[in-house]
C-alpha cells in the first residue's frame, strides 16, 4: 500500500480554488489521506510553494504551512483546519509570514505550484515550539516512513 493525500477542492495538478488563496476566504483546503503505515506514530505536513518569487526564476521554496504530531488514526483536515479544528495533540509550526497557521497561495506571478507533503513518522516529535520548515525537517531526519505529495496550482487573476 502507498499512503496517499487527496482534497476534495481540487485534483492532483489542478488549480486550488479562490477560497483557499490570499484573494479569497484564505482558509486551509480541506484533505484527506489513507493508508498510512500501521506503524506511523505521528504525522506532519510542509504545504510550500518552489516557484516563489517567479516561476521562470525561482529564487526561494516558500512555505504555507507547518503541523506536526497529527495522531496518525486521523485521516484528514477539515476546510480552515488551520484554526481550532486542528486534531488533538496537532502542533502547529511557523510559516514563512512567521504566522502559526494555514497562509493560502498568493503569487507575484506567473502560476506556482503548491506541495501539499504529508510524513508518516515512527515516533512521536518532542513540542518544537513553532518550528519553520526547516526545524522540523531536521527533526523528522531519520524517521519518515512513508510520504505521500498532493500538487495544486494557482495563479492571480
Amino acid at each position: 500500500m502507498t499512503m496517499t493525500v487527496t482534497s476534495p477542492a481540487f485534483q492532483d495538478g489542478g488549480e486550488i480554488p479562490t477560497r483557499h488563496t490570499c484573494q479569497g476566504a484564505d482558509v486551509s483546503p480541506p484533505l484527506a489521506w489513507s493508508d498510512v503505515p500501521s506503524n506511523a506514530k505521528s504525522l506532519a505536513l510542509i504545504v510550500d510553494d518552489p516557484d516563489a518569487p517567479d516561476p521562470a526564476a525561482p529564487r526561494t521554496t516558500w512555505v504555507h504551512w507547518v503541523l506536526y504530531n497529527m495522531p496518525p488514526g486521523v485521516n484528514g483536515l477539515a476546510e480552515g483546519g488551520a484554526g481550532a479544528v486542528l486534531p488533538s495533540g496537532a502542533l502547529a509550526g511557523a510559516n514563512d509570514w512567521r504566522r502559526t497557521a494555514y497562509g493560502g497561495p498568493c503569487p507575484p506571478v506567473g502560476r506556482h505550484r503548491y506541495f501539499f507533503k504529508l510524513y508518516a513518522l515512527d515516533t512521536t516529535l518532542p513540542d518544537l515550539g513553532h518550528p519553520d520548515k526547516t526545524a522540523l525537517e531536521k527533526a523528522m531526519k531519520g524517521r519518515v516512513i512513508m510520504q505521500a505529495v498532493l500538487i495544486g496550482t494557482y495563479q492571480k487573476r
